[in-house]
């Protein structure tokens, strides 16, 4: 019995190119869920210059990888500006908000306390 792939939308054994797997789109915000399960997810995100996500909160501890352009970040009512290369972990419980000061590009790794795996 073959075991279910928990990647989807991502070729396997490739070499791929991380900002092309996802593309601008004026005035929208464009994502690829890469992973996505009760313990873990992984989304990748193209922001258009303006472009962002309102102040919310999650179950749930968040990192954001910026690979492309730049986004100002808010946590907690914490500002910062982050730049491609560069990551921000965000905590369970606190709000927090983006957005993007010129077109970017993130990955978002949402990592869950841990339970039964769900597939």
């Amino acid at each position: 019995m073959d075991q279910p792939e928990l990647l989807k939308n991502i070729a396997f054994a490739q070499a791929l190119d991380l900002d092309g797997l996802v593309s601008y789109a004026e005035g929208q915000v464009v994502s690829r869920t890469l992973a996505q399960n009760n313990a873990l997810s992984l989304t990748l995100f193209a922001f258009d210059k303006g472009e962002g996500i309102s102040a919310h909160t999650v179950p749930a501890d968040a990192l954001v990888l910026v690979f492309d352009g730049e986004a100002s970040v808010e946590i907690d009512g914490q500002k910062m500006t982050v730049a491609a290369g560069q990551v921000v972990a965000m905590p369970q419980g606190k709000p927090h908000a983006l957005s993007a000061q010129q077109r970017f590009k993130m990955l978002l790794v949402v990592v869950r306390a841990p339970q039964q795996l769900q597939l």
